[in-house]
């Protein structure tokens, strides 16, 4: 199963949230991105099913090695994307938020190039300080 914008999204806050809760439910999920319980335990069986998730007999939701993958890939992206529009001088705010929006269209080749003149940019500044 390919996944989808929407499972990339999840995935990602997942991520996000166990590394500042010690154990993650679906109620912090819902919590989180602001959406029903229904609506995320549908997305849930769809990540369980698909093998990128586990959930817990007490309800703890983990990320598998695969949903992990995909996890870090997006919030790399979305870390990347969003320096980079804080470079051109964009605020945080905004930065963040466009970042979110546009992590899932951009191709590995452009994602490549980015990070490496936003490393070229700052070893530059590094080097007149």
């Amino acid at each position: 199963m390919a996944i989808h914008e929407s499972g990339e999204n999840y995935l990602e806050q997942i991520l996000i949230l166990s590394g500042t809760k010690e154990r993650l439910r679906a109620v912090d999920l819902c919590a989180a991105l602001g959406f029903s319980r229904p609506t995320v335990s549908v997305m849930l069986r769809e990540l369980r099913e698909n093998g990128f998730v586990t959930v817990a007999a007490d309800g703890g939701l983990a990320l598998t090695e695969k949903g992990l993958a995909v996890a870090e890939r997006m919030y790399e992206r979305h870390c990347l994307l969003a320096e980079a529009l804080m470079a051109l001088g964009v605020s945080r705010e905004v930065a963040l938020e466009d970042a979110c929006k546009i992590e899932h269209d951009l191709s590995e080749e452009t994602i490549a190039c980015l990070k490496a003149h936003l490393l070229s940019f700052k070893n530059k500044s590094n080097e007149t300080r």
